[in-house]
């Protein structure tokens, strides 16, 4: 069936890459259709406390999307005229202010202390806006926008909402410059390492279409998350470059073989996709891992990544054999000598020093191991935003100004008595951090008659049989004195209420830290487990692929423990899906040495002999991959505003380039010293495993077996000698024969 396809493949080049270039059309289409999401918070799952407050939140009360303007310095007949104006904006459902509450002609003095220490501060006062529509809605987002054309220079808009929207403005913007940079980088490594300048182009044309294919494909996932949009590209083209730069080798090698250079293609296809195939499940395997995350995040970066490369290895396969048909002539022509330097010096050493670099293999464990353990982590994703950024200057004078760092809401039910609020609000403000209380009880405790009380306030506090507190705190969120604010604050509530929620962004960040303690560990040991069965698959072993395992995971803590020795915090998320991308791409590093390996003892080559050709001939291919992938991400973190996404791309950047020291450099010796284990504990290690008897060799031996015995001088020939026995050609075992010699 492969061998079919490819020959037709082969024959049409033209209609093939016509094809290709359709296929563009549809795959723009789900692109532009598919939407980004930029909350983290909402892939938390949605049976945690804070989840479901949220929802209580956006139904029914219109809270979910909430942000606080600041106005400095300007006369109240402004401010109230702004918060009228505001309220006419589309998305927008409320805006309070005390103007809301008792007139705007009421002098500062007079109000309340609780409502005076809620709205003003020094020359500054603050309004709360209400969105309709959740906090990373499209149209909150064009609410917000419009908030913001309303206000002149001395408003300041603050809210975790108002972070989204700047955070997706500047990927937006920078997005271009990523995808350019990676694309120019991963280009100049190519024509480094590759021995022509039009072919580079040819590679990044096939993998280009595969990546359009890909975030169009995108669409039946709904949406995807900021951080997909930003590292799938780069990623992409960085981890299934080596699949083209293989299959261009596989047909270097049968053009000799055949008159006609579409055969020789053909070939290679076939030889291509069976290699491919193989390959690409570890990396596949290593992005499934993240599906398994109560983080749907995970399951997000993993589907698409995971689908990245399966789009990956099939244009490959399909559409890339055109391209270089259709310029081959173009790609002769260009040639030039390669870059690529000799490793032979390298690699005699190694083999003269196996031992000792077998001890420093070992020996790194420890001080890897202990540095990427105790790495420092963050959580609060706009630390990761550049200080200027306005949601960022508004939410620093939000908490300078008004001690407010973080807002949590609580849902009760709205039958508690009096009594009962008035011991929860009297408590609530006694908990260290919190400065100040807001309820809809409070507010009737400053004397203020019930019907005094406007309907918008009334609706925002109270809604369908459940009633909302709102508690500020001086501490940031994602910290561990918020967390233990939290655990107070619960304690206290569920003496009243065993079913009352907090929710906001500090409770949301709480059960973020919690819920990805568990899911990290889970989905770092399932891509572990999963690839050591790929690989033991593969070799018929248990040692390879504990060996293999353990040297990629070698490269994998150094990379995250140099974190902790340069005294570098990293988001949340880079961990996991460090370890699980670098795990997944760069073992197929040490697939590719250790498969030579053991071609070379098949061919009866001796274990130090084997080694040395196995070194040789993978150093050029694993520099080029690692190459390839370092210069695509790397290229992205010098751009990037936005940390989280620099950390991601400089360590897997860096990843690439330790994953592929430790396989030249110490996987050689590894291998050798480990070798007599392997012989142990794999199957037909040293010797190629008997070739199955096909079904034609079977039927003409049952056939032979049923033929009357022939007569003695039947077999003698006319001289009368003995003549040795014909073999049916079906019958030769051509593995076998090549094995005997």
């Amino acid at each position: 069936m492969v061998e079919k396809i490819a020959n037709w493949l082969t024959r049409k080049p033209k209609l093939v890459a016509f094809i290709a270039v359709l296929l563009l059309i549809p795959s723009a289409i789900g692109y532009i259709s598919t939407r980004i999401n930029y909350d983290i918070l909402s892939y938390l799952p949605e049976d945690l406390p804070s989840s479901q407050g949220e929802k209580l939140l956006e139904d029914p009360f219109k809270m979910a999307a909430t942000s606080m303007l600041v106005v400095e310095d300007m006369p109240a007949g402004y401010t109230n005229s702004l918060i009228n104006e505001i309220k006419e904006i589309p998305g927008v459902s409320n805006a309070i202010w005390i103007s809301n509450l008792m007139g705007v002609q009421i002098p500062t003095d007079m109000i309340p202390a609780n409502f005076r220490d809620m709205f003003f501060s020094g020359d500054a006062t603050m309004m709360i806006i209400q969105y309709d529509h959740p906090g990373a809605s499209d149209e909150t987002m064009e609410a917000i926008e419009q908030v913001r054309k309303a206000c002149n220079e001395k408003c300041f808009l603050a809210g975790f909402s108002v972070v989204i929207k700047d955070t997706r403005d500047l990927m937006d913007s920078e997005l271009p410059m990523f995808v350019g940079l990676a694309v120019l980088m991963a280009l100049c490594a190519m024509l480094l390492t590759l021995e022509s300048t039009v072919l580079p182009f040819i590679f990044l044309a096939s993998i280009g279409l595969a990546v359009i294919y890909n975030m169009g494909t995108n669409i039946f996932l709904g949406e995807i998350s900021y951080i997909t949009k930003a590292i799938a590209a780069v990623l992409q083209l960085g981890v299934t470059m080596d699949y083209s730069i293989f299959l261009y080798h596989r047909y270097e090698e049968e053009r000799p073989n055949y008159e006609d250079e579409r055969d020789a293609m053909a070939q290679a296809v076939v030889a291509a996709f069976r290699s491919l195939s193989s390959s690409c499940i570890t990396t596949v395997a290593g992005f499934l891992a993240l599906c398994v995350m109560r983080l749907t995040l995970g399951r997000d970066i993993g589907i698409v990544m995971a689908k990245g490369v399966v789009l990956g290895v099939a244009t490959v396969i399909l559409v890339l054999p055109s391209l270089v048909l259709i310029f081959d002539k173009q790609i002769a022509k260009h040639k030039h000598k390669s870059l690529m330097p000799s490793f032979d010096k390298v690699n005699s050493f190694i083999l003269r020093h196996n031992k000792a670099i077998m001890v420093l293999f070992i020996l790194l464990f420890i001080p890897s191991y202990y540095a990427q353990s105790h790495a420092g982590i963050y959580y609060k994703l706009d630390e990761s935003l550049p200080r200027d950024l306005p949601s960022i200057v508004s939410n620093e004078k939000l908490k300078n100004d008004f001690d407010m760092a973080t807002s949590h809401f609580i849902v009760l039910r709205d039958d508690l008595t009096p009594a009962e609020m008035s011991d929860i609000e009297n408590r609530m403000e006694e908990v260290k951090g919190v400065t100040s209380v807001v309820s809809y009880h409070k507010m009737l405790g400053t004397g203020i008659p019930d019907f005094f009380i406007p309907d918008a306030v009334k609706d925002m506090l109270k809604q369908g049989g459940y009633q909302l507190m709102m508690v500020n705190s001086s501490y940031s969120p994602a910290t561990d004195a918020v967390a233990n604010q939290l655990d107070e604050m619960n304690a206290i509530l569920h003496e009243y209420d065993e079913n009352a929620m907090i929710t906001g962004e500090g409770a949301m960040y709480r059960d973020l830290i919690d819920t990805t303690a568990v899911d990290f560990a889970v989905a770092n040991y399932l891509s572990i487990a999963c690839i050591f069965l790929i690989v033991a698959w593969t070799f018929k072993s248990i040692a390879i692929p504990a060996v293999l395992v353990a040297t990629i995971e070698l490269a994998i803590f150094l990379n995250q423990g140099l974190s902790y020795f340069t005294g570098a915090s990293t988001a949340f998320i880079a961990p996991t899906i460090i370890s699980c991308v670098q795990l997944g791409a760069t073992v197929d590093y040490a697939i590719l040495m250790t498969s030579r390996f053991q071609e070379e003892l098949q061919s009866g080559k001796s274990r130090k002999e084997a080694i040395r050709i196995a070194a040789d001939s993978a150093d050029s291919s694993i520099i080029t991959s690692a190459l390839v992938l370092f210069c695509a991400t790397l290229g992205v973190s010098f751009v990037s505003s936005i940390d989280l996404i620099g950390d991601l791309c400089i360590m897997l950047a860096r990843g690439a380039l330790i994953s592929a020291f430790v396989c030249l450099f110490i996987m050689p010796a590894v291998l050798y010293v480990c070798e007599p284990v392997f012989n142990k504990t794999t199957l037909h290690w040293r010797t190629p495993a008997p070739k199955k008897e096909s079904r034609t060799a079977k039927a003409l031996k049952s056939a032979a077996g049923k033929l009357p015995a022939r007569k003695e001088q039947d077999t003698l020939p006319e001289n009368g000698e003995a003549q040795p026995e014909t073999v049916p050609e079906a019958e030769k075992d051509p593995e076998r024969d090549t094995a005997d010699v």
